[in-house]
C-alpha cells in the first residue's frame, strides 16, 4: 500500500493510520513479532510524546490512532524501525520467508 505523505501543515493532530504488509502476507502470526510492534509503540509513547488513542493488530495489517506533534516524524521513524527488526527476526527464524517480500 502507497505512503500518504502528511503535510506539514497538518503535522500535528489526530491519525488514522493502517500499515499493511507487502502483498497481504500473513506476517505477524508467529515469531514474536507482534511484540515488536508493542515494543516500538511504547518506545515512541515514552521518547517520542506519542499518544495512542486505539490499536489493533491484525495478521497482516494494523491500525491505529494516534495523535502527536510530529505525526510525521512517528510513521518514519516507526516504519524504520520496525522494518529493520522484522528483517533480523526473518534473517533468523525463516530464511526463505525474506524472498516473499522482494517479489513485485
Amino acid at each position: 500500500m502507497p505512503s500518504v505523505k502528511i503535510h506539514k501543515e497538518f503535522n500535528a493532530g489526530a491519525y488514522f493510520l493502517t500499515f499493511s504488509v507487502k502483498n497481504l502476507y500473513y506476517f505477524f502470526d508467529r515469531n514474536y513479532r507482534w511484540n515488536t510492534l508493542a515494543d516500538s509503540l511504547k518506545y515512541c509513547q515514552k521518547e517520542k510524546q506519542l499518544k495512542i488513542h486505539a490499536f489493533v493488530f491484525m495478521l497482516n495489517h494494523i491500525h491505529l490512532i494516534v495523535s502527536s506533534s510530529d505525526v510525521s516524524g512517528f510513521v518514519c521513524d516507526f516504519k524504520k524501525f520496525t522494518s529493520k527488526e522484522f528483517r533480523k527476526n526473518i534473517e533468523s527464524t525463516e530464511p526463505n520467508v525474506l524472498k516473499l517480500f522482494f517479489i513485485s
